[in-house]
């Protein structure tokens, strides 16, 4: 197998010397997480999908959230301080965080955004996120994904 092309998560976690596991998997465009959860045969309880929203400050936060939940926005929008969020939308998801749909990972955005997890995540010492690339996860302790994201745990699920 060729050597595997870095993201900017795996060299962001690296330069924080954070120890992860990359689990690579065949997937030509956008799959769900429960897709890319089965291909790299991890806990559905244990992944986790990350969302980009808008406040109506025209802020944009980070929420990581279980692949098989949803985001309770007003209880989100309360965690970072809005009145309310909003999905961004598809097309603007590469200029907001340097990531495709599919491929966005919680950690090496273009800029840090205010990053909340679901308090879930606090059950398990590794959870497993998106790489940076379709067809790539990584399983992170999530201490230290709190620590490079500068991420806090809340109750922000349906």
């Amino acid at each position: 197998m060729a050597k595997e092309t870095k993201t900017n998560a795996m060299r962001m976690l690296e330069r924080q010397k954070v120890s992860f596991e990359v689990l690579a998997y065949e997937c030509g465009d956008f799959i769900d997480g429960i897709h890319c959860a089965d291909a790299v045969g991890a806990p559905h309880e244990q992944s986790f999908k990350t969302l980009v929203m808008e406040g109506k400050s025209g802020g944009f936060y980070v929420f990581v959230v279980p692949i098989e939940k949803e985001v309770d926005r007003k209880v989100a929008a309360k965690a970072v301080g809005e009145k309310a969020v909003d999905m961004i939308h598809v097309k603007d998801i590469s200029k907001i965080t340097g990531y495709v749909r599919g491929g966005c990972s919680p950690v090496g955005m273009k800029k840090a955004y205010p990053t909340v997890f679901d308090a879930s995540a606090g059950n398990f010492e590794e959870i497993y996120v998106s790489g940076g690339r379709i067809g790539l996860t990584l399983k992170v302790p999530v201490d230290a994904l709190l620590r490079v994201t500068n991420g806090k745990l809340e109750a922000i699920t349906m």
